[in-house]
């Protein structure tokens, strides 16, 4: 399984980005996806995730009602959109599949993937 991830860059404030990780492989739908993302200094730290089909999606706290996750499987695709972007929000952006999963799972913790697409750097400017 390969993942590319894209969409990251540098925005202002309040700004407005979309991600996409594009995945190989025939069976993307029966993969959990998830985001997560590692800021200079800090340990990497879970943003979302979603199930197979998409229909269970779970964001961190520190970015509830400001990113979204998504999928297209049709696509091999997974997104995240992130709207009211702030400073502390600058980080690499990584996606992450879950190929050990089960329809309707969900996962949270890192090692819980076993494959990871290169990173995005979102920046995000005062």
């Amino acid at each position: 399984v390969q993942l590319q991830a894209s969409g990251g860059g540098l925005v202002q404030v309040g700004g407005s980005l979309r991600l996409s990780c594009v995945g190989s492989g025939r069976t993307f739908s029966g993969y959990v996806m998830g985001w997560f993302r590692q800021a200079p200094g800090k340990e990497r730290e879970f943003v979302a995730t979603i199930s197979w089909a998409g229909s269970r999606k779970y964001h961190a706290d520190s970015v509830k009602g400001r990113f979204t996750i998504s999928r297209d499987n049709a696509k091999n695709t997974v997104y995240l959109q992130m709207n009211s972007l702030k400073p502390e929000d600058t980080a690499v952006y990584y996606c992450a599949a879950n190929t050990a999963s089960v329809s309707g799972a969900v996962s949270f913790r890192d090692y819980e993937y076993d494959y990871w697409g290169q990173g995005t750097q979102v920046t995000v400017s005062s």
